[in-house]
């Protein structure tokens, strides 16, 4: 039977102050009284007369003899109205007539009729039921007046979803029983005859009175004798109904079935308002232990991100050079996993802990709780300051390892130098001061004579030519020393060494010139050969022992600029070459010369000659080393050309990807900024667009990759600058942090925005026009609005603005005073206020509910009436409440309401 069908068939049971309950209709008919329904009806209502009137200490026998003199009638309306008190002097308050306390038939009559009265001004038209009737005993007259009670005080005010009286608590029934098997509630009448029904609804609200899996459904007498018995035992519900009448009936009579039942529902309504209280204290407190949780969740993650920030500070922070080039070459590695491997998990920690912090504020939002503010120090903004912190020292970390490995690069290159310089001097000097420390120019004969003065000329003039070296090592270890190289002892040592060796060679010189001078005079003849192949020889040899040095001279170069100008020298070096070749030819033409005067005047050679130790053996060998180190010089070039040409294509392979990848990001960050104000359809459809937008932002880090590796290889090849690009590897690294962590933000907002919607009751259609409103405004196409355009905005929605109240407004939807408005706080604005969202009041009330009305509630109460977790949630919250007369332990649910919506503290 349907819901309409159930209220046109029982429509005159509901009785209200527009409703007529007509005698004629049912009473009148003897027909229609069944004999069976008649004793239901007796039994029943007289049960349910005397279930009140022993609050007054009296009790009816025999229905209609015993309300006959209006008496009891009278006691029965003032109990069940509440306006029968035993502490009065006379049992009826004076707001009620007095009854006559007469025994003739008017007395009667008159109290009658004064009991009628007072049910007609409680809202109910009485048809056909006259003093008369009940004085008389009819019985069918004064079932219909008892009836018209029940339905007036018992059954009226009985509301489910907005249903009453008999609907109402047919679907109370029905809710109820609905669990229990071989139930099934349809009428007041046969859905009751088997008991289960009864039975169903006692377990339902007390299941330790009634074993319901024991039941039977061929036992109907059974099953009534229990719920009949239990009812009465353990919930003052008397017994009303005999299960033989009922079982043995086709169609128990439905008004005492209601009757009875409508014992139940009052028996029960402070159960289930204390349960309705609970449901809603369960899920109040369910939000905020998962608010508490999310806050819990936010602090742990915020503490992890800044303790790692924290030890990675020092570490960056931490310039202490390595003395080898693999040393520093080591930690550049160690950086490069760090920015591989370490940070960008971190970078999405704290993408994901901004976002968590969104949603939990628009979480508190939703639910009305005051805003979350985190630990000192732990702010958004602090981590975010903290994250700035740490890539400044990471910047200034990686500026420092590169400038410290260039500065490694040039002192191995000068130290290397400063060896070879060291070598080569100290080769040619060697024995050179046991030389000129000889006394040989004493014994020796005139020819000898002059022969060591012209051996010492050349040997001064060689000495002259090699103060130049000496100059370039001191200044070689100079440069080492201002870029604290760390084996500068050991260079000033060499470097001190050679020094003072050659003050003492001059010194020496000057001491053997002053010698030999004295004796030059004893002295006439000179071999002119010699002293001229002496002086050709020598300047000859220290420029091939100079152009030996430069072909053997280490380079370092940065670009392909520099080994050309190598190149260039080395091409202008070669083309001296053939001048080289034909001063030796001259040079090698004297020593000839002398053999040719030798052969001719029959002088025999020694083989030595006086003035130099440079033999034409030694200039030919020296000059064929010099041809032979000419080539390995071209190859050296030609090798470190093709190593600048492959930097080169480093740097313009670099640079081709870097020149697509920036400006991608950077028109990537603009349409983002953007597509949240452009993008149409649902909300469903934009976070659709935009995971999508996002996987193709996902999708694009290959490229990144490829960029780390092209910039990898150009780090390890020593590339520092790249003029083919205006973007490095940290532009571009940081513009995809800012987009990935963009990108996340505006999906974060558009789950905001849903679970706004759905919390707030906002159909999509609300939410595309506040989308319309807030894009016509946005002028500036950034996803913001002015203070203006917003003021604009709402006199269009029609808001009649004032500064006061227009200043109130700008406090809620700017409260960080940024001077403007985004959309989620627009969002916000247009449906906070309309919102229905669960109150600090509503709370109270539920609490005062389980507390039984009292200001306190104890722990047993709480206990009983919540679930273990949120029991114990309250009891370690709530405050002692500090009253007299409350008992020891007795806890403050009043201030733990408040403080859950941030009106105190807990």
């Amino acid at each position: 039977m349907t819901a309409i069908e159930t209220q046109v068939q029982y429509a005159t049971y509901t009785m209200t102050s527009e409703q007529v309950y007509s005698q004629e209709d049912d009473w009148d008919r003897d027909l229609l009284l069944d004999p069976a329904w008649e004793k239901q009806q007796r039994k029943t209502f007289t049960a349910w007369c005397n279930s009140h009137l022993r609050k007054a200490g009296t009790q009816i026998e025999n229905i209609e003899e015993d309300f006959r003199n209006g008496l009891k009638l009278m006691l029965l309306l003032e109990v069940i109205s509440g306006r029968w008190s035993p502490q009065a002097e006379d049992i009826y308050c004076e707001r009620l007539p007095r009854p006559d306390k007469g025994k003739m038939r008017f007395h009667k009559i008159a109290n009658v009729n004064k009991a009628l009265d007072f049910i007609c001004s409680k809202g109910v038209k009485l048809v056909s039921i006259g003093a008369e009737e009940i004085v008389d005993g009819n019985v069918k007259m004064t079932l219909g007046m008892i009836w018209t009670i029940i339905l007036r005080f018992a059954i009226q005010d009985i509301s489910v979803e907005e249903t009453s009286a008999k609907e109402g608590l047919l679907l109370w029934c029905q809710r109820k029983t609905a669990p229990y098997r071989n139930v099934n509630v349809q009428n007041f009448h046969i859905s009751w005859k088997d008991g289960l029904a009864l039975c169903a609804l006692i377990h339902r609200h007390r299941p330790d009175l009634i074993d319901y899996s024991k039941l039977r459904k061929d036992d109907p007498i059974g099953n009534l004798n229990t719920a009949f018995e239990v009812a009465e035992k353990y919930l003052d519900i008397p017994k009303m109904l005999d299960a033989e009448d009922i079982v043995n009936t086709p169609k128990p009579d439905e008004k005492a079935i209601m009757t009875y039942v409508s014992c139940f529902y009052h028996a029960f309504a402070g159960a289930e308002q204390a349960e309705t209280a609970a449901n809603r204290i369960c899920k109040v407190l369910a939000v905020n232990q998962e608010n508490e949780k999310l806050m819990q969740e936010y602090e742990k993650l915020a503490s992890e991100l800044l303790e790692w920030i924290r030890r990675t500070i020092p570490w960056l922070e931490n310039r202490v050079a390595e003395q080898s080039m693999r040393a520093m070459q080591q930690k550049l590695e160690d950086f490069r996993d760090y920015r591989r491997v370490h940070k960008p998990p971190k970078v999405q920690e704290k993408c994901q802990l901004e976002i968590n912090f969104n949603t939990l504020q628009t979480k508190l939002r939703l639910s009305n709780r005051p805003a979350f503010m985190p630990s000192e120090g732990k702010m958004v903004s602090d981590i975010a300051n903290a994250w700035k912190g740490l890539e400044q020292v990471e910047k200034g970390y990686e500026e420092w390892l590169l400038t410290e490995i260039r500065r490694l690069e040039r002192l191995d290159h000068l130290a290397e130098k400063f060896k070879q310089k060291c070598s080569l001097h100290e080769s040619w000097t060697a024995g050179k001061e046991e030389l000129l420390s000889m006394k040989d120019y004493e014994s020796a004969s005139l020819m000898e004579i002059r022969a060591l003065m012209r051996k010492h000329e050349a040997f001064e003039s060689d000495l002259a030519a090699h103060q130049d070296r000496v100059e370039q090592i001191a200044a070689i270890a100079q440069e080492l020393n201002e870029l604290d190289y760390h084996d500068a002892v050991t260079i000033n040592s060499r470097c001190q060494g050679i020094c003072d060796q050659w003050d003492n060679l001059g010194t020496l010189t000057q001491k053997r010139r002053d010698s030999l001078e004295r004796v030059e005079k004893l002295w006439e003849t000179i071999d002119q050969l010699y002293l001229e192949f002496a002086k050709r020889a020598a300047p000859f040899n220290n420029w091939m022992d100079g152009a030996m040095e430069d072909l053997q001279d280490m380079f370092i170069v940065h670009s392909i600029e520099e080994i050309q100008s190598l190149i260039t020298a080395h091409d202008q070096f070669k083309a001296t070459l053939p001048e080289a070749d034909k001063e030796r030819m001259t040079t090698m033409g004297i020593q000839g010369e002398i053999v040719k005067i030798a052969q001719t005047y029959g002088i025999k050679l020694s083989g030595i000659n006086p003035y130099t130790v440079l033999s034409p053996q030694d200039i030919t060998n020296k000059w064929d080393a010099v041809k032979h180190l000419v080539p390995l010089r071209d190859q050296m070039l030609q090798e470190e050309v093709a190593r600048q040409q492959s930097n080169e294509r480093l740097r313009r392979q670099f640079a081709a990807q870097a020149n697509i990848i920036g400006p991608w990001i950077q028109t990537k960050m603009e349409e983002i900024s953007h597509v949240s104000v452009d993008i149409a359809g649902s909300l469903e459809e934009q976070m659709s667009s935009l995971k999508q937008y996002e996987q193709n932002i996902i999708n694009y880090k290959s490229n990144i990759d490829k960029l780390e590796g092209d910039h990898q290889l150009s780090q390890e090849s020593l590339i520092f600058d790249n003029k083919h690009t205006n973007y490095t590897m940290e532009h571009v690294r940081v513009g995809w942090e800012q987009l990935l962590t963009t990108i996340a933000r505006t999906i974060n907002e558009v789950e905001n925005q849903i679970l706004t919607r759905d919390a707030k009751g906002i159909s999509q259609e609300q939410l595309n026009e506040f989308r319309a409103s807030f894009n016509h405004f946005d002028r500036k196409r950034n996803g913001m609005m002015d203070p203006d355009d917003f003021r604009a905005c709402l006199i269009s929605m029609g808001y009649d603005l004032g500064e006061v109240e227009f200043a109130r407004i700008m406090t809620l939807v700017d409260s960080n005073n940024t001077g403007v408005v985004t959309f989620q706080a627009f969002i916000d604005f247009m449906t906070r206020e309309t919102a229905e969202t669960d109150t600090a009041d509503q709370v109270m009330a539920s609490f005062k509910i389980l507390a039984s009305d009292k200001t306190y509630i104890t722990v047993e109460e709480l206990r009983r009436e919540l679930p273990p977790e949120q029991a114990d949630y309250c009891i370690s919250r709530m405050t002692k409440y500090v009253s007299g007369d409350a008992p020891p332990g007795a806890l403050d649910y009043i201030s733990f309401s408040s403080a859950l919506y941030g009106e105190s503290d807990l």
